[in-house]
């Protein structure tokens, strides 16, 4: 496919597949119950650009807002549980409707690859050594409490000051992150499974989008 299109999901876990030639596949499984076509925009409207806006899952009735209520309606759908919005262009909004639903099949095949993206685990404040991956100082008996520190950050005389970038502590995780072109190595449609190859960022039960790829892999000269 030419078009950029993806879909909303769940994160369930990982697991293994095993290929006929008996080599293991490490995968992530992603559920993607049918998602709901809630808003489209385009160059024409007051938003200015093109996106496609997907709702998964349906939202407790006691939980809706008036707001959520009043845009779920304008689709002729219930509120859903989660909103995300996926970028492309004028020429595929305009083979989409407001109200109507997609399945994994309808977007995704087996064999190509996606990109993933989601919110990574949180790990809080977290030092250097977690994460930076720094080696940290010898734990001779003469090192006495500076074992785990980041060494320097200073420049001496000139500039005389800590430069801009400089690896230090501080929060660790809780950003969005895209893990680019995943093999999709399988595809339980009667389920909506996405198996697909290696890690994903974020918890298992996070919400992750996964969309077809935007970089192009060159292969490998010979």
């Amino acid at each position: 496919m030419n078009e950029m299109m993806g879909l909303v999901g769940k994160k369930v876990g990982m697991t293994q597949l095993f290929q006929d030639d008996g080599t293991v596949i490490p995968v992530t499984i992603v559920q993607i119950t049918p998602n709901t076509v809630v808003q489209i925009k385009n160059a024409a409207t007051k938003d200015g650009y093109s996106a496609i806006q997907f709702g998964l899952g349906t939202k407790k009735e006691r939980l809706v807002t008036k707001a959520q209520a009043g845009h779920a309606k304008a689709a002729n759908t219930p509120a859903p549980e989660f909103l995300a919005e996926i970028r492309v262009d004028e020429a595929t909004t305009a083979k989409y409707a407001k109200g109507s639903t997609l399945t994994v099949t309808d977007i995704f095949k087996q064999g190509e690859l996606v990109d993933v993206t989601g919110i990574s685990k949180g790990r809080g404040f977290q030092g250097v050594m977690k994460r930076h991956h720094f080696k940290g100082f010898e734990r001779g008996h003469g090192c006495h409490e500076y074992s785990r520190h980041g060494g320097s950050i200073g420049t001496r005389l000139t500039p005389g000051m800590t430069m801009a970038g400089i690896k230090m502590p501080g929060q660790m995780g809780n950003i969005q992150v895209t893990s680019q072109n995943l093999l999709v190595a399988k595809i339980d449609a009667e389920r909506g499974l996405l198996f697909l190859r290696g890690g994903l960022p974020g918890a298992p039960g996070s919400v992750v989008t996964v969309r077809h790829r935007v970089k192009i892999v060159k292969k490998a000269k010979k």
